[in-house]
């Protein structure tokens, strides 16, 4: 037999044994094991009302899409708008481009332009914006530690790092506040 025949024959062992390797070696999802990629369910232009352990509406939320994540159970949201309920029937409204509630709706998570306004015919008229707020509904509790602007008939304060109790109405700027004040003369 001649050197290129042995060489060739070789060449051909060698593939074969790379092949059979490699196909033993491959990754095969363990039997029983089912890979999720997708939601359980989706709601479509839906609004969704959650109640809290007394039985009041904790949260209310409006969105053209919302999907169920199935291995949490926690929810991804478009484009919502949550409304959070006062004691007088008024509702704060919050607003983001997306949105995530947690399994059991004790947190809420706004992301993306989030925008909020204080309820209607309330006794001072306040909005206020930034790029992230984290809500907890029973502790009546929203925070971020990111720029908000918060924005009252004659005056505007912004701030990094917020916190504000949606009972009380108290809230507090955590660094590099500024404050702009305009007389009623000037409006």
């Amino acid at each position: 037999m001649s050197w290129r025949a042995t060489l060739g024959l070789v060449l051909l062992l060698a593939a074969i044994v790379s092949g059979w390797s490699a196909w033993k070696n491959r990754d095969v999802p363990a039997p029983g094991r089912v890979v999720v990629d997708r939601s359980d369910y989706v709601m479509r232009d839906f609004e969704m009302i959650a109640l809290n352990s007394e039985g009041k509406e904790a949260v209310a939320v409006r969105a053209p899409l919302m999907e169920r994540n199935p291995q949490d159970q926690t929810y991804a949201i478009t484009t919502p708008l949550f409304l959070l309920p006062e004691e007088e029937g008024r509702s704060w409204e919050l607003r983001s481009k997306t949105g995530w509630l947690s399994a059991k709706g004790e947190e809420l998570r706004l992301q993306g332009d989030v925008h909020g306004t204080s309820p209607a015919g309330g006794a001072r008229k306040a909005d206020f914006r930034t790029q992230t707020l984290n809500v907890f509904p029973d502790r009546d509790l929203a925070m971020t530690d990111d720029v908000v602007t918060v924005t009252q008939p004659g005056s505007r304060l912004s701030g990094r790092g917020f916190e504000a109790n949606l009972k009380t109405k108290d809230y507090t700027f955590k660094s590099q506040v500024r404050s702009i004040y305009e007389p009623r003369s000037v409006r």
